[in-house]
């Protein structure tokens, strides 16, 4: 998929299974190179991560799995938390690392629904989180609902 955003550089990493998840990146500097995946395989057929080199850091797009309704992705989730923590930690090896994208988790409140149980919660708090770095108070969210944004 393209579109005439012009300026742009464009990359595009889309799931095996069409319409079902996928990142892109959208970029004025063109990067040295751009990887898709982890470089696992067996990960790396649902689109999730799209790696561009730039000359002083890495920019990681991560769409992360969703643990699913009634958590029937969860095992896969723990397994993925912590490989994809050993994909940035190996890049950080070489320059910084900033990622971004949809981690799929709320860092408090409800621990029996996807996205909010103790296992993916503890994934997530091995990570810095820029926003709640700079934004220590209670009640800050980097995610609404439509209906309660509306």
């Amino acid at each position: 998929m393209e579109h005439e955003l012009r300026d742009y550089h464009e990359f595009w990493y889309s799931a095996e299974k069409k319409g079902y998840s996928g990142t892109a990146l959208f970029t004025k500097k063109e990067p040295l190179s751009v990887t898709q995946g982890i470089g696992l395989p067996e990960h790396d057929t649902e689109g999730r991560v799209l790696t561009a080199e730039f000359p002083k850091h890495y920019l990681v797009n991560v769409y992360t799995p969703n643990s699913q309704r009634g958590l029937t992705r969860l095992d896969y989730r723990i397994k993925w938390n912590k490989l994809f923590l050993e994909h940035l930690k190996k890049l950080e090896k070489q320059k910084p690392v900033i990622f971004c994208g949809d981690l799929n988790v709320a860092h408090k409140e409800n621990r029996t629904n996807a996205g909010f149980t103790d296992q993916e919660r503890e994934g997530f708090s091995r990570i810095i989180d820029t926003f709640r770095h700079f934004n220590n108070q209670p009640n800050n969210y980097t995610w609404w609902s439509l209906i309660i944004a509306l």
